[in-house]
């Protein structure tokens, strides 16, 4: 009461008369997980295996304000111990003797959804940086990675403020910011994004359908504007910065329940970078393809309750950004990889799952030494509590 009292007398004292009003919504989560990593070099060798111990803390508020406003701040852990370093991930590893580990700055965004002009709250304008999950539709994580938060304003209709879709059509527009040009001689690394999708009920089964078309542009200018790209990201080809992205997408999703306790899912992503080797020369038109399919059953929503999930992943060299796309499933490079996943969770008690999951991809084409073939094998353990 006396932190409520003092907030209250505070935002008083600044001039903000609806204090009371506010819900500010906090949530979090933490998680604790051990990663073994074996890279096959042959059928008759082997790399050693990393093994590592890894962190991931974010904790955040997402006040309500009042019937047209809402914001969101998020603090999270990050790779490295000294600057933020990696745009893909959250994850942070154990030792350096014991040092602090930093937190930043993941998530800032205001959300307005208007009430005049017959909107009445159906449509959100956000600006900041925000979740990616929560800002456009995404399926799963072939195009995206789900530890992205992407910086810019969207316009959103037919998701609610926490960026859940509703039933019916969902439209979304984004307009992003890659990299800021402090200059009048170089123009900023932008990223442009339409989205539509409808989502529905069939009997039992529900089900969401859509499209997307995600342009980026002036990626020449990138490594420019931050002269250590390369080297603050996970490893890409060598030829990303010169190649073009305009990438076309298709998704869906279909679920329903087993049982009353056991829901299942089928879902599954393909996209297409439409720009090609005539306008950009580092492009192979045979190489502009990625595709994911999955199967879960179960949700583990509930303590007792499990959940099971396979997927296989084809992204070829030059069909999506490597930058943004998932990195557990590295080789050799982020992109040109194509394999299988398999997990498991269990809800164990209130708030605490604990998962494994087993990921084995090996390189599409691997020109550089053929007879290499490197393959992937990665065991993630996890713990996670979200409160």
């Amino acid at each position: 009461m006396k932190k409520v009292a003092l907030l209250v007398g505070l935002a008083a004292a600044f001039g903000v008369n609806q204090a009371k009003a506010v819900d500010w919504n906090w949530a979090g989560d933490v998680r604790e997980r051990h990663e073994y990593q074996l890279l096959d070099k042959s059928t008759q060798s082997t790399t050693p295996g990393m093994d590592r111990n890894r962190l991931r803390v974010r904790i955040g508020a997402y006040p309500v304000i009042n019937d047209e406003l809402s914001a969101g701040v998020q603090l999270s852990s990050d790779t490295d111990n000294t600057s933020a370093s990696n745009t893909i991930s959250r994850n942070q590893n154990f030792g350096n003797v014991f040092l602090p580990k930093n937190i930043f700055l993941n998530e800032e965004f205001v959300n307005y959804h208007p009430k005049a002009y017959c909107l009445d709250g159906k449509l959100n304008v956000l600006i900041g940086k925000r979740d990616v999950s929560n800002t456009i539709i995404r399926v799963d994580n072939l195009v995206y990675s789900p530890d992205l938060t992407i910086e810019g304003a969207t316009l959103q209709y037919g998701k609610d403020i926490n960026g859940k879709e509703k039933d019916g059509v969902v439209l979304i527009a984004g307009y992003y910011f890659v990299n800021e040009a402090a200059s009048s001689t170089v123009v900023s690394p932008v990223m442009y994004l339409g989205q539509g999708a409808y989502t529905g009920k069939i009997n039992d089964v529900s089900y969401l359908l859509g499209a997307g078309y995600n342009v980026y542009r002036n990626l020449q200018n990138l490594a420019t504007v931050d002269g250590n790209t390369t080297t603050s990201t996970a490893s890409v080809p060598t030829s990303w910065a010169h190649s073009g992205y305009d990438i076309a997408e298709i998704f869906g999703k279909v679920g329903g329940q087993l049982t009353p306790s056991l829901p299942w899912k089928v879902y599954g992503q393909y996209a297409l970078n439409t720009a090609d080797h005539a306008s950009y020369s580092s492009i192979d038109n045979s190489q502009r393809n990625a595709w994911l399919a999955g199967v879960t059953l179960g949700d583990a929503k509930k303590v007792g309750e499990w959940a099971l999930d396979a997927r296989y992943t084809s992204i070829q060299r030059d069909s999506v950004f490597p930058l943004v796309t998932d990195a557990n499933r590295k080789v050799t490079d982020i992109v040109n990889v194509k394999g299988f996943e398999l997990a498991g969770t269990y809800h164990l008690v209130q708030n605490l799952t604990i998962g494994a999951r087993y990921y084995n991809y090996s390189n599409i084409n691997d020109s550089t030494v053929p007879a290499v073939n490197p393959q992937l094998h990665q065991l993630q353990l996890d713990a996670l509590v979200k409160f």
